[in-house]
Protein backbone atom coordinates (compact mmCIF):
# COMPACT_ATOMS: atom_id res chain seq x y z
CA UNK A 1 0.00 0.00 0.00
CA UNK A 2 2.95 2.68 0.95
CA UNK A 3 4.09 1.77 -3.16
CA UNK A 4 0.90 3.17 -4.35
CA UNK A 5 0.57 5.88 -2.14
CA UNK A 6 4.59 6.97 -3.17
CA UNK A 7 3.53 6.13 -6.77
CA UNK A 8 0.64 8.62 -6.66
CA UNK A 9 2.19 11.33 -5.50
CA UNK A 10 5.12 11.28 -7.89
CA UNK A 11 2.35 10.85 -11.06
CA UNK A 12 0.87 14.29 -8.88
CA UNK A 13 3.77 15.95 -8.97
CA UNK A 14 4.42 15.42 -12.72
CA UNK A 15 1.14 16.49 -13.82
CA UNK A 16 1.69 19.40 -11.46
CA UNK A 17 4.90 20.49 -13.82
CA UNK A 18 3.43 19.45 -17.09
CA UNK A 19 1.50 23.42 -17.45
CA UNK A 20 4.89 24.85 -16.53
CA UNK A 21 7.01 22.68 -19.14
CA UNK A 22 4.29 23.52 -21.72
CA UNK A 23 5.09 26.77 -21.63
CA UNK A 24 8.44 26.60 -21.41
CA UNK A 25 8.41 24.57 -24.43
CA UNK A 26 5.97 26.82 -26.51
CA UNK A 27 8.42 30.09 -25.51
CA UNK A 28 11.31 28.39 -26.87
CA UNK A 29 9.12 27.32 -30.18
CA UNK A 30 8.94 31.06 -30.91
CA UNK A 31 12.01 31.75 -30.66
CA UNK A 32 13.32 32.04 -34.73
CA UNK A 33 16.36 32.43 -35.97
CA UNK A 34 17.80 35.30 -38.16
CA UNK A 35 17.26 33.17 -40.83
CA UNK A 36 13.94 31.97 -40.04
CA UNK A 37 12.48 35.33 -39.17
CA UNK A 38 14.27 36.54 -43.00
CA UNK A 39 12.24 33.87 -44.46
CA UNK A 40 9.02 34.20 -42.00
CA UNK A 41 9.15 38.20 -43.47
CA UNK A 42 9.37 37.49 -46.93
CA UNK A 43 6.94 34.82 -47.38
CA UNK A 44 4.40 36.95 -45.70
CA UNK A 45 5.15 39.85 -48.23
CA UNK A 46 4.60 37.08 -50.99
CA UNK A 47 1.77 35.35 -49.69
CA UNK A 48 0.32 37.37 -46.74
CA UNK A 49 -0.98 35.73 -43.68
CA UNK A 50 -1.54 31.77 -45.24
CA UNK A 51 0.56 30.16 -42.38
CA UNK A 52 0.38 26.54 -43.76
CA UNK A 53 2.05 27.97 -46.81
CA UNK A 54 4.94 29.35 -44.84
CA UNK A 55 5.32 27.09 -42.50
CA UNK A 56 5.73 24.30 -45.12
CA UNK A 57 9.24 26.36 -46.01
CA UNK A 58 10.24 25.97 -42.81
CA UNK A 59 10.65 22.66 -41.69
CA UNK A 60 9.99 22.24 -37.31
CA UNK A 61 7.62 24.82 -37.82
CA UNK A 62 3.74 24.70 -37.29
CA UNK A 63 1.55 27.33 -38.92
CA UNK A 64 0.46 27.94 -35.82
CA UNK A 65 3.74 28.51 -34.36
CA UNK A 66 4.27 30.70 -36.97
CA UNK A 67 1.51 32.82 -36.50
CA UNK A 68 1.88 33.51 -33.31
CA UNK A 69 5.29 34.28 -33.88
CA UNK A 70 4.51 36.83 -36.63
CA UNK A 71 1.83 38.19 -34.19
CA UNK A 72 3.97 38.67 -31.58
CA UNK A 73 6.36 40.53 -33.20
CA UNK A 74 4.42 42.70 -34.96
CA UNK A 75 2.11 43.57 -32.05
CA UNK A 76 5.81 44.48 -29.79
CA UNK A 77 6.50 47.13 -32.56
CA UNK A 78 3.21 48.74 -32.67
Amino acid sequence: MADSDSSSTSNNAFIDSLPFEAKKEESLKLEFSQDEEILVTKMFNLVGERWSLISGRIPGRTAEEIEKYWNLRNSNSQ
